[in-house]
């Protein structure tokens, strides 16, 4: 996954988390926010504010929000010890006052569905039973649903997603740029067929509800992609749909067919919507947002013009920018924003590190709007202010980097940051 060296940040509360010595007890402290007043330094519409809910947790990655208001953090890296933390909100001020921190494991994915909040490692899926009470029953003994995933450390983000039907989704990243046979060396052909496809590179389909499953068990429910963050089972029309962070090293591998502009720009980040089958082409091909589509990888002798057998593999069905790296997507079903946002996309979008000598760009949360299953016009800037200054961001020093997203029960958004680790609750006060 792209990434930027992490900024620690002065600021902020003390260490949070103050486990007690007994494996699986949680600890409970209180919690303050520093940032205040002017949405907490973002940029929104007009009728939109927004507080922060908690800072420095860590490397906050997805989020969801339970219907007791309760909200679940994932942490890219343990805390203490520890990779899932509790927020609750107390007194009703939308801030949390109170934190407990359980899981030993750290990762991307979390997700609740059917009285279970389900959590990720890098390498499986655990899940925990919610009692009576709407919390959950027993923090020291997870179930682990699946295990033995590959784990290579690049793109190792397990993001996962559950749909209707008793089937949880998730993403196995391919450890690799474009399967060179040496991984972003110059000069290094692409392995044809690419070995890595056979354990990543796609979606893995497996039982919400059956222990120890792993590849065997599981159905390989689309291929052809990179890396995918951002997945999410879309209710309205009832399908998977997921955001690929588009391959790196254009210009770097290729300076005679790309030039340095061009690196910067493509190739796209890409929407896709996902069925069983679906064959995105990844590591063969690229899509090229400005030409509209997709091109055979230089790697395998494009040339930054020819489709070649990529225009027989499956389409985005809308592309974005270059590098802006889409580690989130939600389907807004709430009531409380304004009706163009109904069903509408929020991706959180975590920002570029390879841009140079353009500006880098994005850290920020953009809306677009859908019809019928189908973007349905031109994507906005919902959410700014993420990277502090323009030269934050333009230099790449973001201040916070949007990671998850996750829509509250009072209809509110929820924005984690993997950077200095602060989640944002953004809500509609206007009529």
């Amino acid at each position: 996954m792209k990434r930027i060296t992490q900024n620690i940040l002065a600021a902020g509360i003390v260490c949070m988390i103050a486990l007690q010595a007994c494996a699986g007890d949680t600890a409970q402290v209180k919690n303050k926010t520093t940032l205040q007043g002017d949405n907490a330094g973002l940029k929104l519409p007009d009728g939109f504010d927004a507080i922060v809910v908690a800072e420095n947790l860590g490397r906050a990655r997805h989020i969801v929000v339970n219907s007791n208001g309760d909200i679940y953090v994932k942490l890219e890296r343990l805390k203490d010890g520890k990779g899932i933390l509790r927020l609750r909100d107390a007194d009703g001020d939308g801030k949390a006052e109170q934190i407990t921190a359980f899981g030993n494991y750290p990762g991307t994915g979390i997700a609740i569905k059917n009285g279970y909040l389900y959590a990720s490692s890098n390498s499986g899926i655990y899940r925990y039973k919610l009692n009576e009470k709407n919390e959950v029953a027993n923090v020291d003994k997870p179930e682990n649903i699946v295990k033995d995933l590959a784990d290579h450390g690049e793109h190792n983000a397990k993001s996962i997603t559950l749909d209707n039907a008793g089937n949880i989704y998730v993403n196995i990243g391919a450890f690799s740029n474009a399967c060179q046979v040496q991984n972003r060396t110059k000069g290094s052909p692409g392995q044809d067929p690419c070995p890595i496809l056979d354990v990543a590179g796609g979606i893995w389909q497996f039982k919400a509800d059956q222990l120890n499953q792993s590849y065997p068990q599981g159905v390989r429910y689309c291929t052809g992609i990179r890396n995918t963050v951002g997945i999410t089972w879309n209710e309205q029309a009832n399908e998977l749909y997921a955001m690929q962070h588009g391959r790196d090293d254009l210009h770097r591998l290729f300076d005679s067919l790309y030039t340095e502009q061009q690196n910067a720009e493509l190739p796209a980040e890409e929407m896709f919507l996902v069925k069983k089958g679906s064959n995105f082409g990844w590591p063969y091909c690229y899509y090229d947002q400005i030409q509209h589509k997709k091109l055979l990888g230089p790697e395998y002798g494009g040339n930054g013009k020819d489709e070649g057998r990529c225009a027989g593999f499956d389409k985005p069905i809308y592309a974005f920018p270059g590098h802006l790296a889409p580690n989130a997507l939600l389907f807004y079903t709430g009531n409380k924003f304004p009706e163009k946002y109904k069903n509408g996309a929020f991706i959180a979008f975590h920002g570029s590190w390879n841009r140079a000598p353009e500006p880098q760009a994005g850290y920020f949360v953009v809306f677009l709007p859908f019809k019928n299953g189908l973007p349905d016009g031109t994507w906005e800037v919902f959410a700014d202010g993420f990277a502090g200054s323009e030269q934050d961001r333009a230099s790449g020093k973001a201040k916070y980097r949007p990671c998850g997203l996750a829509q509250g029960p009072d209809g509110s958004i929820y924005v984690s940051d993997d950077n200095a680790g602060n989640i944002w609750k953004i809500s509609y006060k206007g009529k």
